[in-house]
């Protein structure tokens, strides 16, 4: 599960930068060095976290349908978590000891998904480091009740940075 060993604790340190030299690209690629994107960035996160949800079916009560597969909301939490990154870069946070700490919670998902969504509207408006650590926390803990091991996270992670760039690269 994407929860951690008592006591144990996950860097962010690798994610960032990855995320930092994509970001890098893309704002040169689209000549957007001078510009500040975090109100797009806010945006896009909340966007992505309405994919993820509607991926989920979670709060569909009216539909009988059930979930998409487990790898298309994977690769959709993976934005978010794509998004979140680069939100901590622009407000400056990527070199800080960010971590994210084991927690009991299972909280339903409907609850995680409007948690996620007031945090994210909360450091909208304060940029505070405390606030964007709670966000990395409540979306990594909406991850592990989605049922992801931090590997699973990780190793899409990875595998969706490489398809970005190779999105910007084909005119994306």
């Amino acid at each position: 599960m994407m929860i951690l060993e008592e006591g144990e604790t996950m860097e962010l340190m690798e994610w960032f930068q990855m995320q930092k030299q994509l970001d890098q690209y893309i704002e040169m690629e689209n000549h957007l060095e001078n510009e500040d994107l975090f109100d797009r960035k806010v945006l896009a996160l909340l966007v992505e976290i309405g994919e993820l949800a509607n991926e989920t079916r979670c709060f569909k009560f009216w539909s009988k349908k059930g979930p998409s597969e487990q790898n298309i909301i994977l690769e959709e939490f993976v934005d978010g978590v794509h998004f979140i990154l680069s939100i901590g870069i622009e407000l400056g946070f990527e070199n800080r000891n960010i971590f994210l700490h084991k927690q009991n919670n299972k909280e339903d998902l409907n609850s995680l998904f409007l948690r996620v969504y007031e945090r994210i509207i909360k450091l909208k408006g304060t940029k505070s480091e405390e606030d964007f650590t709670m966000l990395l926390q409540d979306f990594f803990q909406l991850g592990m009740n989605l049922g992801f091991s931090i590997e699973d996270v990780q190793q899409a992670y990875i595998a969706k940075n490489e398809i970005n760039y190779k999105r910007q690269k084909q005119g994306y």
